[in-house]
C-alpha cells in the first residue's frame, strides 16, 4: 500500500500524535519512516573586516539545527524501539510546511502524516496551517490525524 511513510515533529504534542500514527502505519506496513524536523535558519550577516564584506552565518542557526537533530535522533529511536525497521530523518531549514513537503517530494514520500493543528495566531492567518498548506501542496496522500 505505501512504501514510504513521512512526518514531520517539532516535539510538540500533536506532532507527536502525528508521529505515533505514523510509526503504527509504518511498523504494520514494512514502511520506510521518513521524520523531518524543520528549522528556521537564521539569515547571514555582513560582516566587515577591512575592505572585505564577507556573509557571516550566525550561530543561533547552528544551535536550532542542533535542537532539530536531536529531536530526530530521539524520535528516530522511538520509532525504532516500535518496531519500525526503516528509519530516515531530515532536519530541513524552512518553515514546517515547506519542509515536510520539500523533503516528501526529494524522498518520493508515498504518505505524508501530519496531526491536524498547526500553527496560530497571526501566522496562520497570514500562511495558513500547516496541515492545511501540506495537504494543499503535498506530492502524494496526505493523512490528517485527529490529535484533540
Amino acid at each position: 500500500m505505501f512504501g514510504s511513510i513521512l512526518v514531520g515533529t517539532d516535539g510538540s504534542d500533536t506532532a507527536n500524535a502525528a508521529v505515533g500514527r505514523a510509526i503504527e502505519l509504518a511498523r504494520d506496513l514494512g514502511a520506510v519512516l521518513q521524520i523531518v524536523s524543520a528549522y528556521e535558519a537564521a539569515s547571514a550577516g555582513r560582516r566587515r573586516a577591512g575592505n572585505d564584506e564577507r556573509l557571516v552565518e550566525p550561530e543561533s542557526s547552528g544551535g536550532r539545527r542542533a535542537e532539530a537533530l536531536r529531536l530526530l535522533e530521539e524520535t528516530g529511536r522511538h520509532a525504532r524501539q516500535a518496531g519500525v525497521a526503516a528509519v530516515e530523518t531530515f532536519a530541513w531549514p524552512g518553515d514546517a510546511a515547506e519542509a515536510i513537503v520539500d523533503v516528501a517530494r526529494r524522498q518520493r514520500a508515498e504518505l505524508i502524516v501530519v496531526g491536524n493543528k498547526g500553527m496560530a495566531g497571526a501566522r496562520r492567518f497570514l500562511l495558513g496551517s500547516v496541515p492545511s498548506r501540506v495537504s494543499r501542496d503535498a506530492p502524494c496522500s496526505v493523512l490528517i490525524v485527529r490529535t484533540t
